[in-house]
């Protein structure tokens, strides 16, 4: 599989250690005493009017090393609330520390009575062989041994207090783990957990609705398959459509978001109550009008106030898979139960009021509205060159791609017109037959293709039929929920389809940059991806949507995923396309989503894939889904793959270039405003013209122009020559490729500069680390050098004419400002002097060839090693010999810095990859945690204060100590074997 579970998971928590400091939620939860926001939202709280009484301690709580307990009152008498308590088939309701039993268990606690129980230690699973010392009207007492010989205890006490009951929870842990570098914040855990089982036990006995989804494996009916409580899975969806909106009483785009999830809700079998239970609310931002916070208020409109919010990004067809995705992760990963995603366009209706001269009045929110988290790119659309030739919409990007794609294939004009108007009626005819498109109306491939009145000409070969239908009152809402809460809701498991994998990735920025414009290399990494995880090929599909602005937009999705476009036996939509289902601003993929999981559930053996993608095929997101539970945890994958080199793009035409594309822009009267024209120089770079000229548009029209050499000759246009290839692009500065599945190896390839940094190849360098660091199957990077060098540093040339290499958010030379987080190794051949010794130094071992050096000679131009050298040198070599590097500027050799400490091994020339790749494999056949956090003590250490070392240490190590890994570790070495990691 491409996406390996113990590496996903490993990874996963990495992030949680990372941007959560990992015990962060859990010493604030205790410093709050109180319950998480999802406990936070049960009612009623403890009551706190009445008397509470001061219960002791229990006897043998001090026998233990460490101890807390808590204190409340809840409604009912003690035997109502012993009655409960000592239920263990309702602990899971209740009492937070529990996740799932293992093997045979008594309903009831009884004196005497054994079982095994999976319990949560700080947020990990921990198992508990507990013993039932005491079980009566005034509470119980259970004893029992935990993980790496821990012991545990654990004790309810109850008293009558003015017609309720005083509850006092103890929790106590001792062993030598516990008296050591875990005993304190796994002490603080168990204090946080019974704060929030008191609070949840005061909800049951209030009268509350269900208080809390068991984290037990779930049985999946069908296929009798034990379900993870965490699996991920589509519980309802629903769509809206206004073809007549009412202008008198207009309904804004949130309100109709609402009333989407509102029929989710229905269509899971459950009401409003459902929506009242979301612990997060995503939203597709609309484009017909602009909230701060679009989730917030959604949220507030279905009842779910509590609820964490999470937007996509402002602009953007991704956004609509790219939430489900994300909201599928955080179901996997135990943060959420319930989860609502939505979007709407009211654009018929701000049309319809427009046209009557009257502006929306509709919700505006405080300037500083904003959601929780905000997910997806956001970045300017066209660099200068588009914009200068009018690249500046969509449509006119996608008729270019359109004219390049006819070009690869050697279409004639006419012939290929033809083709995508089939392609299109072919839409129209599914548009038909969903309730929920905007535009039923069956039409054929002729009436699409040839211009009328009301189909004029917008850019060729685009006609108005061929494109998306922005001017429409649509709405979609899905409802994504763990498979726990789905069973402990009541929905039917016939309305269950499950999310086996997500994946997202974008192509290179800016269209006229792109090495191909018939290619797309992020949608066939992220399709790859998705399909691998869920463990099947694409002609294994079923339903499949494909993104569908325009017809290019489908055509490269098919190309990419290796699937047939022209084929009228396989469909690539399930709504009918943008043109007539409807293009709801950023939304449409929700509305594909919403469309495919009905057909699921009809053919519960059948796999869908659902695509999306945002400005001009830039950026992507993909979908697997099925009725049929997933054969591992659900991934939201963020594909590493090689990028091809980008193409210089020009403005004038000096000499020759072979056309690859050309679209005529029409105004409303369907005269030509213009002609575009891409063109391959022999450089390898794009020229982009426009020209409005009569006679040079007629000349790029009339006839075939495509794969012709086309010059500029006294100012006007010629075309000479037959049909050829088109150049190739310049070679990549920066290239990436997969070794032993979890290793990326990252090369830099300017040998003729002895692999010198420039603008470009920080840039390239700069998202080689990024994709590395965001695919979570990618363990280990390794950094190298082509043609013999490592590198010289910064391209001085370059930087002389303009190229400085500086990235925006990784800085000089596209990394020494934020190395990697993931363990890297730099693999030494040659030279890493200046820069490119600041570059090794930003690795965390480094391998070097024994003719090797490393040096710091920018006092000899009179530089400075500002990119990280002089401070990673001083903090990590004797300070005579930093000094020595920044003063004298000298090279030195492998082998002395060998001797230092900084060079991990000195290999014969020519190896020093391949060891580097020995290396990286051991750090790989390691357990993912303890490699993780093992980096992230030794990289933080030397900021911490003496004082707070060793509870920082603690705080880190704690996790790995109960992990499932150190189980697996220890029973491996007992058992002289390898062991089998997984990430947990």
């Amino acid at each position: 599989m491409a996406s390996s579970s113990p590496t996903s998971r490993a990874l996963r928590n990495l992030r949680n250690l990372r941007s959560l400091r990992l015990l962060a939620p859990v010493v604030a939860q205790t410093a709050r005493v109180a319950a998480s926001d999802a406990v936070a939202r049960l009612r009623p709280r403890t009551p706190g009017a009445e008397a509470e009484l001061t219960l002791p301690a229990p006897a043998g709580a001090a026998d233990f090393a460490r101890h807390v307990h808590v204190q409340g009152v809840v409604p009912g008498s003690p035997g109502q609330v012993a009655e409960l308590v000592a239920d263990l088939d309702r602990v899971h309701e209740w009492l937070t520390l529990h996740l799932s039993w293992r093997g045979e268990r008594p309903s009831r606690m009884e004196a005497g009575a054994e079982f095994v129980q999976q319990i949560k230690l700080m947020d990990i699973p921990a198992q508990a062989r507990w013993r039932v010392e005491r079980a009566d009207a005034e509470g119980f007492e259970l004893r029992g041994t935990g993980p790496m010989g821990i012991t545990v205890g654990l004790w309810c006490t109850l008293a009558a207090t003015s017609g309720a009951t005083s509850v006092r929870l103890d929790g106590a842990l001792d062993g030598p783990p516990v008296r050591g570098p875990i005993g304190l914040t796994a002490v603080r855990s168990v204090e946080t957990a019974l704060a929030e089982s008191l609070q949840v036990l005061a909800g049951i006995l209030g009268g509350g609705s269900l208080a809390r989804i068991a984290e037990e494996p779930v049985r999946h009916e069908r296929t009798g398959r034990l379900l993870d409580p965490t699996t991920p899975v589509v519980i309802g969806v629903g769509q809206l459509v206004q073809r007549d909106p009412d202008p008198a009483a207009p309904v804004e785009p949130a309100a109709m978001a609402a009333r989407a999830l509102r029929a989710a809700a229905e269509d899971a079998g459950l009401g409003d109550d459902l929506l009242g239970r979301a612990d997060l609310v995503y939203a597709v931002p609309s484009a017909s009008w602009t909230y701060g916070d679009q989730a917030g208020l959604v949220a507030e409109l279905v009842g779910a106030p509590d609820a964490g919010t999470v937007q996509t990004s402002p602009y953007g067809g991704d956004g609509a898979q790219l939430a489900v995705n994300d909201a599928a992760r955080e179901v996997a990963e135990g943060r959420a139960h319930v989860v609502l995603v939505s979007g709407a366009e009211a654009g018929r209706t701000v049309a319809a009021l427009q046209a009557a001269g009257r502006e929306p009045q509709w919700t505006r929110q405080p300037g500083d509205a904003a959601p929780d988290r905000v997910i997806g790119i956001d970045r300017t659309a066209n660099n200068e060159a588009e914009t200068s030739v009018g690249l500046g919409a969509p449509i006119y990007v996608y008729a270019l791609l359109e004219s390049a794609l006819r070009g690869a294939a050697g279409t004639p004009d006419a012939e290929h017109r033809d083709r995508i108007a089939d392609l299109w009626a072919r839409h129209s005819a599914i548009a038909a037959g969903n309730p929920w498109a905007w535009d039923r109306t069956e039409r054929s491939a002729a009436e699409i293709a040839t211009p009328s009145p009301d189909n004029r000409e917008i850019a060729d070969p685009y006609t108005k039929l061929m494109c998306a239908n922005l001017q429409v009152d649509l709405a979609a809402g899905v409802i994504v929920a763990s498979v726990a809460a789905a069973q402990a809701l009541g929905v039917p498991q016939e309305r269950w389809v499950f999310l086996h994998a997500g994946a997202s990735a974008a192509d290179e920025w800016f269209v006229s940059e792109r090495a191909d414009l018939t290619a797309s290399p992020a949608i066939a990494a992220a399709g790859a991806a998705a399909l691998d995880h869920a463990g099947i090929t694409v002609d294994e599909l079923g339903p499949i949507d494909l993104y569908s602005c325009f017809p290019a937009a489908v055509q490269l999705g098919a190309g990419a995923l290796g699937l047939p476009w022209n084929d009228p036996a396989r469909p690539l939509s399930v709504t009918g396309g943008l043109t007539s289902a409807g293009g709801p601003g950023n939304n449409y993929g929700l509305h594909a989503v919403a469309s495919m999981v009905p057909l699921l559930r009809a053919e519960p053996e059948q796999f869908g894939l659902s695509s999306s993608l945002g400005w001009y095929a830039t950026k992507h997101a993909v979908g697997v889904y099925s009725a049929t539970p997933p054969r591992q945890t659900f991934a939201h994958l963020k594909p590493a793959f090689d990028r091809p080199a980008p193409r210089p793009v020009r403005t004038d035409l000096e000499g020759t270039a072979v056309v690859e594309a050309v679209t005529v822009p029409r105004g409303r009267s369907g005269d030509p405003e213009g002609v575009i024209v891409s063109a391959i120089a022999p450089d390898g770079a794009r020229v982009l013209l426009r020209r409005e000229d009569p006679a040079d548009v007629l000349a790029l029209i009339e006839g075939d122009s495509l794969r012709r050499t086309i010059a500029l000759v006294d100012g006007r246009v010629v075309l000479t020559g037959e049909r050829q290839e088109l150049p190739e692009p310049p070679p990549a500065p920066v290239r990436t490729e997969r070794a032993g599945g979890e290793i990326l190896v990252v090369t830099l390839d300017r040998p003729r500069v002895r692999n010198a940094i420039d603008g470009l190849t920080a840039r390239l360098l700069e998202r080689a680390i990024d994709d590395a660091e965001a695919d979570d199957t990618v363990r280990v990077i390794v950094l190298t050098g082509a043609g013999g060098t490592f590198c010289a540093g910064m391209d001085l040339v370059g930087a002389h004419g303009g190229a400085v290499p500086v990235t925006d958010r990784r800085g000089p030379l596209g990394l020494t400002a934020e190395p990697p987080t993931k363990p890297t190794i730099a693999a030494v051949e040659g030279s890493a002097l200046a820069g490119g010794f600041e570059l090794a130094l930003c690795a965390d071992l480094i391998v070097a060839a024994e003719d090797a050096t490393f040096g710091l000679p920018e006092a000899k131009r009179g530089l400075l090693a500002a990119a990280g050298g002089l401070w990673r040198t001083a903090v990590r070599l004797p300070r005579a010999v930093a000094l020595e590097l920044a003063m004298v500027g000298d090279a030195v050799t492998a082998d002395r810095l060998h001797g230092l400490g900084l060079v991990n091994a000195v290999v014969p020339t020519g190896t020093a990859l391949p060891a580097a790749l020995e290396l990286a494999e051991r750090i790989v056949a390691n357990a993912p945690l303890s490699v993780l956090v093992g980096k992230q003590v030794v990289d933080e250490a030397p900021t911490w204060t003496p004082e707070e070392a060793f509870a920082r240490q603690s705080e880190l190590a704690s996790p790995v100590l109960l992990s499932d890994d150190a189980r697996e570790g220890v029973a491996a070495f007992a058992e002289k074997r390898s062991p089998r990691w997984t990430g947990r």
